[in-house]
């Protein structure tokens, strides 16, 4: 395997600046302005460190006030702009709590147990009262399944939920009355550039291979059918399937029905 050329300020994008840390962020700088084109590109060099990056510039060069930044996590450093303009700069990884915070971006630079954090942190209402916009953020770095049964059926011994966590599935229970719904999360794996094969799609890329996912999603068409073999019966599959049909398609189909009603009169 090619060991992956160090990242510099000319490389660095709005998706690999998440793979990078504060002491990173300065050593790059001092690097670049050594270079005869640092000023033309400095603002943009800012632009894409500032989307993952808090960035305070501290005025007041004093120890005490050093230490309140340092106590907010931030890393304090001096940045030189010019010969004769050189600055202190605060600087801090963006923190990833919410699920607002979560772009296409640096959704392949979280684990599945930190997506699993960042949902239950914030929603109790399930996987479909996510905004489609948030689900295809998500959906983008990782598989994602989903299930309600009752509480006594979800850890039946042998059942999905012990399938998908022994495949290395995450996963989220929300509790909906005596019914749980449990959401299972797991990377996508990363994939590189020249496995690609439509070549009218490279100037999609930008050569950061994020776009990829979508196109390779579902490789295995019986992922979210939960058949490990069709040719097998199995009633604990049946029922499984059965209770999360019933519990989430009996209003859907009286609101089918009005629909019609309202068309043909």
């Amino acid at each position: 395997m090619k060991q992956q050329k160090a990242l510099t300020l000319k490389t660095l994008t709005k998706s690999n600046v998440w793979e990078v840390e504060e002491n990173d962020i300065f050593r790059m700088w001092e690097t670049a302005e050594k270079e005869s084109d640092f000023k033309d590109n400095r603002n943009h060099y800012i632009d894409v460190i500032r989307s993952a990056f808090e960035i305070e510039e501290i005025k007041i060069d004093k120890p005490e006030v050093i230490k309140k930044y340092e106590a907010r996590d931030f890393k304090v450093g001096n940045i030189h702009f010019d010969d004769n303009d050189n600055k202190k700069w605060g600087i801090k990884k963006r923190a990833i709590n919410r699920i607002t915070d979560l772009t296409y971006e640096n959704i392949h630079h979280i684990s599945a147990a930190k997506l699993i954090e960042v949902l239950d942190r914030n929603f109790g209402g399930g996987w479909d009262s996510l905004s489609q916009s948030i689900q295809d953020i998500i959906e983008s770095g990782f598989d994602i399944s989903t299930t309600t049964l009752p509480k006594d059926r979800l850890h039946k011994p042998g059942g999905m939920y012990d399938k998908k966590v022994n495949d290395g599935y995450e996963v989220l229970e929300i509790t909906k009355g005596l019914w749980v719904e449990a959401i299972f999360a797991k990377a996508k794996p990363k994939v590189e550039n020249h496995h690609k094969h439509d070549d009218d799609n490279d100037s999609m890329n930008n050569g950061f291979g994020d776009n990829y996912d979508e196109d390779l999603e579902d490789e295995n068409p019986s992922e979210n059918s939960y058949d490990d073999d069709d040719d097998d019966f199995d009633e604990d599959k049946l029922t499984e399937e059965s209770y999360r049909t019933t519990f989430e398609t009996e209003e859907d189909l009286n609101l089918e029905a009005e629909d019609v009603a309202d068309d043909d009169y």
